[in-house]
């Protein structure tokens, strides 16, 4: 289809509570400096059911306008619904370009919106830009097994579509909302939705993980040696309120559950402070934690690539930094 407008849409996830999740409003912020470059505004697009909460965010973090779906049929996510309402938006407002998160929901969305669009679709991006020449959005991703960054065009078909990782931009400030709000009566019936939600399973192994907004987090890769390696780190983790993540080598080892796993396998993370212990730093885990703050690396081994890109690096052994660390911070907090 032919865009109708310069407008770039970011589609905002929403929970049941009506809030919205983190990665639509992280990726306002590249959102608004594309569709500056576009020429175009920045329209958030809200489906949900009691989505007011999400819309009042999406108004507050740089949106111009917000689109908003509301109805029962989308408390809880389903292709069918989801994909409808958005393929319907998008015929009707025409826009030139759609960010989505590259979550579950997301990942499921995206590739349907865009077959039935007939455009193109480039998944799990880690960097965004306009291309000088084209005037094109210049999707980054890795390639290979992430050994190398591919950027991709969309050059004949409209929307440009992408799906981004979670983690891979900041929230931006909250400020007094502006946003012109824009509701669409779209309901799908029923019979036309061939899935339903039958239970919600929150927790993961006994443990909520949220690596994807978590402000510190304490990981451990292969050096840890065994599934009770892990124990330093979840010592570490609890003095510090943090969350544990782990690299691909650990969780294909068994040791810990796969919802822990930073990388490009796993999740992408952004956190004010990452510590890395026993862990080398392959590309693939660097790719996933890359959006850090701060990074600290713990490992025996003064030569491995996690240094290169460590802040602070303690060389030595976890097992014997880690319980000196934790003791140094219980005495501080006395």
């Amino acid at each position: 289809m032919e865009a109708k407008t310069k407008d770039l849409w970011v589609f905002v996830e929403t929970s049941e509570d009506g809030a919205a999740k983190n990665v639509g409003i992280e990726l306002l912020t590249p959102g608004r400096l594309l569709a500056d470059k576009q020429g175009g505004a920045l329209a958030a697009v809200v489906i949900g059911c009691g989505a007011d909460k999400a819309v009042e965010t999406a108004s507050a973090h740089g949106a111009d306008k917000v689109i908003v779906v509301d109805g029962p049929e989308y408390r809880h996510y389903t292709t069918d619904a989801y994909a409808a309402a958005l393929c319907a938006l998008v015929e009707k407002y025409g826009p030139t370009s759609m960010l989505i998160g590259a979550t579950n929901n997301g990942r499921d969305l995206g590739p349907r919106v865009s077959c039935r669009l007939h455009t193109g679709l480039t998944a799990d991006c880690t960097g965004l830009d306009i291309d000088e020449e084209s005037g094109n959005v210049a999707w980054t991703r890795p390639a290979f097994g992430g050994n190398l960054m591919a950027t991709i065009l969309c050059p004949d078909h409209r929307p440009q579509i992408g799906t981004v990782r979670p983690g891979v931009f900041k929230k931006g400030e909250a400020a007094q909302g502006r946003a012109e709000v824009i509701r669409e009566d779209i309901h799908v019936p029923g019979d036309k939705i061939r899935t339903q939600v039958i239970e919600l399973i929150r927790e993961m192994g006994g443990e909520n993980v949220d690596l994807e907004g978590a402000e510190i987090i304490v990981s451990g890769g292969r050096g840890v040696g065994g599934p009770e390696g892990f124990a330093p780190i979840r010592a570490l983790a609890k003095e510090l309120g943090a969350t544990v993540g782990a690299s691909r080598a650990a969780v294909d080892a068994g040791w810990i559950a796969h919802a822990h796993q930073v990388g490009q396998t796993g999740k992408t993370v952004g956190p004010k402070l990452y510590i890395a212990c026993g862990i080398s730093g392959a590309i693939q885990h660097l790719a996933g934690m890359s959006g850090s703050d701060v990074v600290v690396a713990i490992n025996k081994d003064p030569d491995a690539p996690i240094f290169d890109v460590a802040d602070y690096g303690v060389v030595g052994n976890l097992f014997e930094v880690l319980p000196v660390l934790i003791d140094e911070l219980k005495k501080a907090r006395a």
